[in-house]
């Protein structure tokens, strides 16, 4: 399947350790079901944030940078929780979001993978891991602030942030898509059909 590594039994998952700013060659380079560990600025963004950006344009750039989906714990700026939040119900501002150069989206639950193709990837990381997640963060700045603590843009620095999975990559291959045609076969197979 394009874009997915063959696994066998034993087998150990490619590990990519990144910083951004991330280049076109950096991503294109990533397989669907390789492990990111990512170092350098992570920005955060939810709801409020993606469509403010939309209506009023991003506060810095986002050329080369990785967006997490995450409404983080901050005090006294100390990141204290940074788990992801569900990627889906953001999927309608993606294409966008790309446009400005984003190269990674981190988050949990997948996003279609057509607007990341030539351009980005997704990065899944699980849910539950928020603490975990706040041990690899620093603040460096905040933007958008009006918007309350979880739905400010986040300027984070992230010291080997992951592990993270490379659900969807910027040549075609989806994970989720992957899972999803695999079950829907194999219970085909056992209906008889």
């Amino acid at each position: 399947m394009l874009g997915q590594p063959q696994r066998h039994r034993g087998d150990t998952l490619k590990e990519n350790h990144l910083r951004t700013p991330l280049s076109a060659d950096d991503v294109l380079a990533l397989s669907a079901g390789e492990v990111v560990f990512l170092s350098g600025t992570v920005f955060t963004a939810r709801d409020k944030a993606h469509a403010l950006i939309r209506r009023v344009g991003c506060p810095v750039s986002l050329n080369g940078a990785a967006l997490y989906h995450c409404g983080p714990l901050i005090k006294e700026g100390r990141v204290l929780s940074a788990g992801p939040t569900t990627s889906g119900r953001l999927s309608r501002y993606t294409d966008e979001i790309l446009g400005l150069g984003v190269r990674a989206i981190i988050g949990k639950g997948g996003l279609p993978a057509a607007p990341f193709l030539g351009r980005a990837v997704y990065l899944a990381y699980p849910g539950g891991c928020g603490a975990a997640a706040a041990r690899q963060l620093k603040v460096s700045g905040v933007y958008l602030e009006d918007l309350g603590m979880a739905e400010s843009l986040w300027q984070l620095e992230a010291l080997e942030m992951g592990p993270m999975i490379v659900a969807v990559d910027a040549r075609g291959g989806d994970l989720y898509r992957d899972v999803r045609e695999s079950a829907e076969k194999r219970i085909a197979k056992k209906n008889g059909e």
